[in-house]
């Protein structure tokens, strides 16, 4: 090794690169909808990551009215965007929550899905049909029967907890923040809830509680 090589190797080493955010990277939610309240552009793309939860929890149930029902609720958060507080809830439980409320002006619509529901349970399937989107398919057949009839008798309030519990996938917590009620009140609505559909369906019921659930 010459003395020159040696002299270079002796030096102290390089900093290693300094990592730096990506200049694109998307924004958060919550960023999005402060953004929105000075730039209402900054708002579209939440339907772009949202709409389809959203919508699947509507066609549950209000079946094809969903599509109306989406549009409704995505124009109400619009509205209501400088409200929103992310402390308070996250984006995806609070347009579920809009969207909750965006149904109690549809109750009978909702109801009489059920009750429909329930009647064609010994009916063949229909076929030449336009077969719509798979997934509503599969959830109407399951919604058939005991079930359906089972949801049609829940009070609305008890109802709606427990929806947003099984089909918007929400915790405890996020639902009492939507609903604006206690946690507690939340687990006394859940527990009828339970108890109704477990009566009405022989004491086995798909909204039985997790062992996680059971031990909040």
């Amino acid at each position: 090794m010459t003395p020159t090589a040696m002299h270079r190797s002796a030096g102290p080493p390089a900093e290693p690169p300094r990592l730096r955010a990506l200049p694109d990277a998307l924004p958060g939610d919550a960023e999005l909808i402060a953004r929105s309240v000075d730039d209402p552009a900054e708002f579209a793309p939440l339907f772009d990551r949202h709409a389809a939860t959203v919508h699947r929890y509507l066609g549950r149930r209000v079946g094809e009215l969903a599509d109306d029902l989406l549009s409704e609720t995505f124009l109400v958060a619009f509205r209501r965007r400088a409200a929103y507080r992310p402390e308070h809830v996250e984006v995806r439980p609070w347009l579920l929550g809009i969207a909750t409320n965006v149904v109690h002006g549809h109750r009978r619509t909702e109801q009489r899905r059920y009750r429909a529901l329930a009647r064609v349970a010994a009916e063949p399937e229909r076929h030449g049909e336009d077969p719509g989107d798979a997934a509503d398919r599969l959830d109407a057949q399951a919604l058939r029967g005991p079930l359906a009839a089972a949801l049609a008798g829940l009070k609305p309030r008890d109802r709606d907890a427990l929806l947003l519990l099984a089909w918007g996938q929400l915790g405890y917590e996020e639902i009492a923040a939507v609903l604006d009620v206690p946690v507690g009140t939340v687990r006394s609505r859940l527990h009828r809830a339970r108890r109704q559909t477990r009566a009405a369906l022989g004491d086995v019921s798909p909204f039985a509680p997790t062992s996680e659930e059971e031990d909040r």
